[in-house]
């Protein structure tokens, strides 16, 4: 299992931070999308379980494959070892600066 990779991949959606950990992160078949594949999810192991994670293992649960929009996208990082999924909220007065996207053809410039 060591020489599988593993990434760490954060996002927001909807004013909540996701932390997601998934084998496969591509750019996607559709235009201005990450494609994020096989996510991994901590087994239960003990008694304690983290409401947090259960929430997005359970808004995850039959999903394959997701399309994460490039714009939403904070940081993806190949990682060792996995930490806990999660939601939480955005803190601080920082918002996210909208960005354009590019559209083939455009020729007004």
């Amino acid at each position: 299992m060591g020489d599988k990779k593993l990434y760490r991949v954060v996002f927001v959606s909807q004013g909540q931070i996701y932390e997601i950990y998934a084998r496969v992160v591509g750019h996607g078949e559709m235009f201005g999308f990450v494609e994020v594949e096989q996510l991994v999810f901590g087994e239960r192991t003990t008694v304690v379980v983290d409401p947090s994670e259960e929430r997005i293992k359970s808004e995850f649960e039959h999903v394959t494959r997701t399309f994460l929009p490039m714009h939403s996208i904070v940081r993806i990082d190949e990682v060792e070892k996995q930490g806990a999924s999660k939601i939480s909220k955005v803190e601080g007065n920082v918002t996210q600066f909208p960005m354009p996207i590019y559209t083939p053809g455009d020729t007004s410039k």
